[in-house]
């Protein structure tokens, strides 16, 4: 990259680009206000602030409702984040074999599950497979294809994670005598894991918001517990408001403890 090309990029703002920049943000600002404050206007106009619709937020029951969803949620995310892990390590190993034996099964298993729709995975594990005698419960209908979809995507991460490990580290570890499985497990995929926190933990959040397709197969996550509530107390702005903090602080928590795991790579 040439010098002037590398000022543009990451140099420092000149007074000119910094007013503009200013200017920018401050219009921005203004119109998400006027966005949000029209929003507020119009809920207000339809009665979702009404006392009525919120009453019921201050009973127990409604939290504990709301908490077995999310349970059930985390508890599906978490199992879906095992699964696409350690598939998607399976992967990239398979993807990056010189077998042609594994290399192109593993190709073609990351390009159909990156193609193929979650919701329609999630429907061939509700209807297709127990047409064939194969009958999951609710929670592995959900799981497995949302796992699976990851997995793909997780492998593609991987792959980007190895190839940005400077070549050199792989020569030297092979100078010193280590095989290339020793290389891959103690050299290359520990560092590659450094420069991936970001984008694995962006796929995590993927599997959280995933987990909303539970309606499909009627399984108990935080959104199906929601629909119950709007359906019981016709209170759809509430219900969903207090849902989306639910999400966010879980997709916050997430991303706080990935800091713990990154590092500077030097």
């Amino acid at each position: 990259m040439s010098r002037a090309l590398e000022d543009i990029l990451f140099g420092d703002l000149n007074p000119k680009a910094q007013a503009i920049t200013r200017i920018v943000s401050v219009t921005v600002s203004a119109t998400l206000l006027v966005l949000v404050a029209g929003i507020v206007v119009r809920f207000h106009a339809a009665g979702q602030f009404d006392a009525r619709l919120w009453e019921f937020f201050a009973w127990e029951t409604t939290w504990v409702f709301l908490g077995k969803g999310l349970l059930g949620t985390l508890a599906s995310a978490a199992a879906a984040a095992v699964i696409a892990l350690v598939l998607g390590l399976v992967l990239l190993v398979g993807r990056l074999s010189r077998l042609r034996l594994l290399r192109w099964p593993a190709v073609a298993v990351i390009e159909f599950l990156r193609g193929v729709p979650t919701l329609l995975l999630i429907y061939v594990c509700f209807l297709v497979l127990p047409s064939v005698g194969i009958k999951l419960s609710a929670y592995w209908m959900l799981t497995l294809p949302v796992g699976l979809s990851t997995a793909a995507v997780v492998a593609e991460v991987y792959r980007a994670g190895v190839l940005a490990v400077p070549r050199g580290q792989t020569d030297a570890a092979r100078a010193l005598g280590l095989n290339e499985a020793r290389v891959f497990a103690h050299v290359v995929f520990p560092q590659a894991l450094r420069y991936i926190v970001p984008a694995l933990v962006a796929q995590l959040v993927i599997v959280v918001k995933d987990t909303t397709f539970g309606y499909v197969v009627t399984y108990g996550e935080l959104m199906q517990n929601a629909k119950v509530l709007i359906a019981n107390y016709r209170s759809l702005v509430p219900v969903y408001l207090a849902v989306a903090v639910l999400y966010c602080s879980v997709n916050y928590a997430v991303s706080r403890q990935s800091r713990r795991l990154a590092r500077p790579v030097h």
